[in-house]
Parts: C-alpha cells; structure tokens; sequence
C-alpha cells in the first residue's frame, strides 16, 4: 500500500510538472499571439511581413508595435517583445545584457538589404553630398541635416557609420520619416534623412507621392558617386547600406521564430523584394539556354 501511494505522488508531481512546461509554450508557428517591435523607418516591410504570415496562417495573431529602435531592444530584455528588427550592431555592454536576460545565444537573422538616405526639397540645385560633407555637416552647429528623432534607427546606424554616438552629434529633428518628406520644403537649406523602406514600395500611390515629393542625393566616397538603388544595396556599395536583421527571445520553436524562418526564406523574401528592398537570402538567377 505504502509502495502504491509512493508512485501515486511520483506521477502526480510529473504530472503537474508537465502541465508547467505545457503552460509556458502556447504558442507555435500555426497558432498564438505574439508581439514583433519594429522602427518606423522598417514600418512597410514589417507591415508586409507581418501581415503575409498571418494570411497564410490564419490562427495566429502579430501585433505589429512601432518604436524608436533602442526602445525596441529594451522591450526584448524585459520580454515585452517576443521579436525585434534591427539595423545596427549592437554594442558590447547590449549583447551582454542580452546574454544575461535572456540566457540564449544570440543568433541575428538578416533577411533585407535597406539603407538610409539623404533628401533635399525637389527644387534643390544640390545633387549629390559626400561622407565627408555629412560627417562635417554632424558636427556644425548649424545642424543642417535633420533626422526623425533620437534612439531612431536612421540615427543610430550613422552615428556607428561615423564611429561615434548620437550624443556626439549636432543636428535638427522633425518626428517621423513621412513628416520629414512632407516638411522639408519649409527648409530649402536643410537635408533630410530618411529610410530607403518609407519611399521603395512600387506601385504604392503614397511611396511614390512621397518619393516624387524630394530630390534623392547620390553619396559621394572615394571620388563615386552611388544611389541608394537595388544594384548598390545588392553589392553594398552605396555607403550607407543597413543590413535588417531579427532577433528574438524565444528559446523554442513557437510563433516568433516561425515568423522568422517565413520572412528569411524564399515566401518572405519575395515579400521584401515586393517592398523595393533587396531581399537578403535569395537573388535571382540568370539561366543561359543553348
């Protein structure tokens, strides 16, 4: 008897123990809700992304949260996110706090090619703008260049171009890629900057109303000059090229990584070409016949 009532509380205790596990992972790649955070500057290919998988698989739930990106990390460590996009490294000290919060190794998914580009009023004389006139033009106390806020992506990823911080730079800010396009004109002698993704979806009538509504600057470096177009962003040879990447804190197969998986594989890559970006996991072929 005492023998039985001994194996009775064994399988009670693996039973509640496995009803915890159960209890945690409610979620998979076909069923749950989950929150993916991203800038404003990635808001279209998130949105498109995001809004693809939930098609293709009806039983799940993306709630699509649009925040400056440092904040964007923070809300990973503190599991208010299950997935966020990046465009910048992250320093020593973030990739620490990652290992200690989130105990996993961290393991960047890069899936498009984006870049941050500068624009001036359509009437603009000005065609083209070096590094180095930007990188002068960030420490002027004119603040001529404007970008569209602090902890932005567009700002950090140049502030790391420069190899510095955005503390360390001088400049003007009006909230928002779009309010930047729609308010320069206010300002014939400022330069904006913006993400590639806010004007490259084709076909879009607002993407093409914003990208027709300023003149795009080619970069100079090393004496060449480059636009911010499919073929430069493809051979990372417009100078200010960002790489798009996920990162996660899911320590499972669920919903977040499924999302993933979608978006770096072929389904999510047509998806990001359809955006105007250059997808980052497949290129197309060419096939010679004879």
């Amino acid at each position: 008897m005492k023998h039985n009532f001994q194996i009775f509380l064994i399988s009670f205790f693996v039973l509640v123990i496995s009803c915890k596990k159960t209890d945690k992972i409610v979620d998979n790649p076909q069923l749950g809700t989950i929150t993916v955070t991203a800038d404003e500057s990635f808001k279209s290919v998130s949105e498109a992304l995001t809004e693809r998988y939930m098609a293709l698989n009806p039983n799940t739930k993306i709630n699509l949260v649009i925040k400056k990106e440092d904040l964007a990390f923070l809300d990973l460590l503190d599991n208010k996110a299950r997935v966020i996009i990046m465009s910048r490294e992250l320093t020593e000290k973030e990739k620490q706090g990652y290992k200690e919060k989130i105990d996993m190794e961290m393991q960047p998914a890069k899936f498009a090619a984006d870049a941050v580009v500068f624009v001036v009023p359509k009437n603009s004389t000005k065609e083209n703008i070096s590094v180095e006139e930007i990188e002068k033009e960030l420490q002027s106390d004119n603040k001529k260049i404007i970008f569209d806020g602090t902890n932005s992506s567009n700002l950090n990823f140049v502030a790391q171009k420069f190899k510095t911080t955005p503390d360390k730079l001088k400049y003007s800010i009006i909230s928002g890629n779009k309010n930047i396009i729609e308010q320069l004109n206010k300002y014939p002698d400022k330069i904006g900057v913006i993400s590639l993704n806010t004007i490259s979806r084709p076909y879009d009538k607002e993407s093409e109303s914003l990208k027709n509504s300023v003149k795009i600057l080619k970069v100079v470096e090393g004496g060449k000059s480059y636009e911010p177009d499919i073929i430069n962003l493809k051979n990372m040879t417009y100078p200010f090229t960002r790489v798009l990447y996920f990162l996660t804190n899911e320590g499972y197969y669920g919903l977040g990584n499924g999302f993933i998986r979608f978006s770096c594989q072929q389904l999510g890559q047509i998806v990001v070409e359809k955006e105007g970006l250059q997808p980052y996991n497949i290129f197309k072929r060419e096939v010679q016949m004879r």
